[in-house]
């Protein structure tokens, strides 16, 4: 990678962009600027996006998608009709940012809640122009065949709609984590087409709901997407699909990384990974 501000820990090789002027961002401010009439929304709006004003890449490379005008709404609570626009519009500006010289890597991702310390707390999304593809993506890629075409243990799915499906990873880095992957070996966003992304909604929307019934409702989560490069090679291995972690694990207990994971690099997780895809099950009830 070659960012702005990128340096490279020369004891592990980990990469970091230096974002100074990020620091100077409102930290929880006191009126919200996403709400109709706000700083970034002055209109009347549905869904909206705009380049971020306190970007972590530079060169308009990173984006905001505010996905409703209700400051207390949710994906949970927008259901399938109300988050299914969010993830066209991630689609669209996946095909837009992927289309620029500059941009080899597109990550769409949300921060959900103060645990998790976003600064706002409307309902949106980011997204990321990274110029060459992140490490964690690459190492994924960099496998021989695709895991999630060959991996569907049925002890570990959570639910399904459509052609996704939910499961709790085998190896979660986080409790009752789980990856929403449609069967095919879809490469994309604006390639899954807009009968699966409406079916992605769904199960999202779904996944989230037996979240919040086990953990508590609210609950603070973080949620990214991993899909073919923008770079124009094959990438025979990319297989959208997207990471929901919730911050907890366990009722009003945050799960914190701590110095044992950043310290050693290995996660641990207190709760059994089939256990966790049980509760998610049955919190399910009849949604599926």
């Amino acid at each position: 990678m070659t960012e702005p501000g990128l340096r490279v820990d020369p004891l592990t090789g980990t990469l970091v962009i230096v974002t100074p002027w990020r620091q100077d961002r409102p930290n929880l401010p006191g009126g919200c600027p996403f709400c109709p009439g706000g700083l970034e929304a002055p209109e009347p709006y549905d869904l909206l996006w705009f380049t971020n004003r306190w970007p972590g890449l530079t060169d308009d490379r990173h984006e905001v998608v505010v996905h409703s005008p209700d400051h207390h709404a949710s994906f949970a609570t927008l259901g399938e009709h109300g988050t299914a626009p969010v993830v066209e519009l991630w689609s669209d500006r996946t095909a837009a940012l992927g289309a620029r010289d500059d941009v080899g890597y597109v990550f769409v991702f949300e921060n959900r809640g103060r645990a998790i310390g976003a600064t706002i707390e409307h309902p949106h999304s980011q997204i990321l122009g990274f110029g060459a593809i992140p490490p964690i993506p690459r190492a994924e890629l960099a496998a021989a065949d695709c895991a999630l075409c060959r991996t569907r243990d049925a002890r570990l799915v959570v639910g399904r709609s459509g052609g996704w499906l939910a499961m709790v990873p085998w190896a979660p880095s986080w409790p009752y984590e789980m990856v929403l992957f449609p069967l095919d070996h879809v490469a994309d966003l604006p390639g899954a087409g807009e009968q699966s992304r409406s079916e992605l909604a769904s199960l999202l929307v779904a996944s989230l709901r037996r979240m919040e019934q086990t953990l508590g409702a609210g609950e603070p989560y973080m949620l990214w997407f991993h899909q073919r490069p923008a770079d124009g090679a094959p990438w025979p291995t990319a297989h959208l699909h997207a990471h929901l972690a919730p911050v907890l694990r366990g009722p009003g207990i945050i799960r914190h990384l701590a110095a044992a994971e950043l310290g050693a690099g290995v996660f641990f997780d207190p709760v059994d990974p089939l256990a966790a895809a049980d509760q998610l099950r049955r919190a399910g009830g009849a949604q599926d």
